[in-house]
């Protein structure tokens, strides 16, 4: 018995040695039931970060610090306002680009080929890519060289721009009318109070032209001769007249008068008819 036990002994003291020489340790069951080494470490999960992962070569062969090559580079400009945008920051935007003789129309807020073609001209002319959008440099840069539009330079009285007025219309109270622009400005010594558009007769039936003054007014008036109703009329000449047109307001320049001056806007030309004067000067240029 004394000697069975020696022997088993000693067997169990060489299997002993056997495991340290080989590094054996005792083994822990993972939670995928797979038995991992004690002293090892853990495989990373899928959804954890690797440090490995930072030192992996990029695909140029250069080592990846983990950053995205894309999170470095600048991205093209967004574009603030573009063909189709209609809001009244473009109105301004067209306001703005008038000042600088860019775009030669009334603002209408409605981003089209004509403000395009205006920004593209001012982004030539400053250096910058020439798009026809809108960016942040180029909205910036037309900030700075532009002030603040008036709400008459937003929403200005007449759908022509302004001729400069003839001289003849620079002192007193007049009623001056540009064939030029086709418009009409009521000024008071240089001033403009108001503004409208205009047309007039046709090749066979023109408008005269000169320095007149008004001979009458009348509220309601119907032409004599054509048997067409007339509000608002003001002769300067014989039986021409400035005066309201429902033709001019329905048509536009699609018709023409039978030598009066037409004008569409109702309200402001009834406006202006209250402080016009009998004896006020009209001038009649191009």
């Amino acid at each position: 018995m004394h000697r069975r036990t020696s022997v088993l002994r000693r067997v169990l003291l060489s299997a002993a040695a056997v495991a340290l020489a080989s590094g054996c340790t005792s083994q822990a069951v993972g939670a995928a039931g797979t038995s991992t080494p004690a002293g090892a470490t853990a495989a990373p999960s899928a959804g954890a970060p690797s440090s490995a992962s930072s030192a992996s070569p990029s695909a140029d062969g250069k080592p990846s610090d983990g950053t995205s090559p894309s999170a470095s580079a600048s991205p093209s400009a967004k574009a603030l306002m573009a063909k189709g945008t209609e809001n009244e920051q473009v109105r301004e935007l067209q306001a703005r680009l008038r000042q600088l003789d860019h775009f030669h129309r009334s603002p209408t807020a409605f981003y089209g080929q004509l403000t395009a073609e205006a920004v593209s001209a001012f982004q030539k002319k400053q250096g910058l890519p020439a798009t026809g959008s809108v960016d942040e440099a180029t909205w910036q840069k037309l900030l700075g060289m532009t002030r603040t539009p008036t709400q008459n330079e937003l929403k200005p009285q007449t759908t022509n721009e302004l001729d400069t007025p003839d001289e003849r219309c620079m002192t007193g109270r007049v009623l001056c009318i540009s064939k030029e622009s086709r418009t009409l400005a009521w000024m008071i010594d240089g001033k403009v109070i108001a503004a409208m558009d205009v047309r007039f007769g046709s090749v066979n039936t023109p408008t005269r032209e000169g320095t007149f003054k008004v001979d009458r007014k009348e509220v309601q008036w119907k032409s004599t001769l054509y048997h067409s109703d007339m509000p608002y009329s003001m002769f300067f000449s014989g039986g021409q007249a400035v005066h309201y047109s429902a033709d001019f307001a329905a048509r536009g320049y699609n018709g023409a008068s039978h030598g009066c001056v037409n004008v569409r806007d109702k309200q402001r030309l009834a406006e202006v008819f209250e402080q016009v004067k009998v004896g006020d000067k009209v001038v009649v240029h191009w």
